[in-house]
């Protein structure tokens, strides 16, 4: 991952969200394409052991870089880019499976993207997929580490997911530090929660993290883009923070 020296910075108000147009509700569980390849090496069996016995809901199927290229998921309703390395998984799509998944969301599909995921959405990065309004805080620092942070959600991030507390504590592993970018091109986003603590190890600076976006929501065109930057999939207790991300860019109810 590129990494462009920054100062800490405050990051600004989000400001309204635009709306929202509804992803096209249907019947049955949804068909998620999990992205299983080199960047992600994780995700497939968080997802598999959070909800591969919920078939009643959720249909996993773990997709190749080469079969997004292919046009696999036009057979889907929802890709998932989990955690690893963005720039990896970015590499292995190669452009034209990057438009693939640009293109997916675009015309319907919905996009979660968590860690990496997130930082692939994201529009300052040349190799990103720029489906998000939303830039990058302290990319130098990146790599800041791990451990539990404090989320706090909005009131608009609650109804979204179905969140009942204003905080929750999940585990947290050099996620993007998320900020709006400000493209005209591209709606604002909904914060649905910020960060209320912090992780700054590996020399990243103390009081960058707090405030800034931890998950976000938007409109891409047809379709829906959410993002978590920690990991609820890998922390016991909060799974259902991705089950309500899954539902709402499958443009189903809680």
């Amino acid at each position: 991952m590129s990494a462009v020296a920054q100062s800490p910075v405050t990051p600004p108000v989000v400001a309204p969200p635009a709306p929202v147009t509804a992803a096209p509700v249907t019947t049955g569980p949804i068909r998620v394409a999990v992205y299983d390849d080199k960047g992600s090496p994780r995700t497939p069996r968080d997802f598999e052991r959070v909800f591969g016995s919920d078939k009643a809901h959720f249909a996993l199927t773990f997709v190749t870089a080469a079969q997004i290229r292919d046009g696999v998921l036009k057979d889907f309703d929802v890709v998932v880019q989990g955690g690893g390395g963005a720039h990896e998984q970015a590499e292995q799509l190669e452009p034209k499976g990057v438009d693939a998944i640009r293109e997916f969301v675009k015309n319907g599909g919905g996009y979660l993207g968590i860690c990496a995921g997130a930082y692939l959405a994201s529009s300052d990065e040349r190799y990103s997929l720029h489906i998000l309004n939303a830039r990058v805080i302290d990319r130098a620092h990146w790599a800041r580490g791990r451990g539990d942070v404090v989320l706090g959600f909005t009131p608009a991030g609650q109804k979204e997911i179905g969140e009942k507390n204003t905080t929750e504590t999940v585990m947290y592993h050099q996620g993007p530090l998320l900020a709006p970018m400000g493209k005209p091109d591209l709606p604002e986003y909904t914060e649905v929660a910020k960060f209320n603590t912090e992780i700054a190890l590996k020399g990243a600076p103390h009081g960058v993290m707090p405030g800034t976006t931890a998950l976000a929501s938007a409109a891409y065109f047809k379709g829906r883009v959410f993002v978590i930057s920690p990991h609820p999939e890998q922390t016991e207790g909060q799974e259902g923070l991705v089950r309500g991300a899954l539902l709402w860019v499958a443009g189903r109810t809680q």
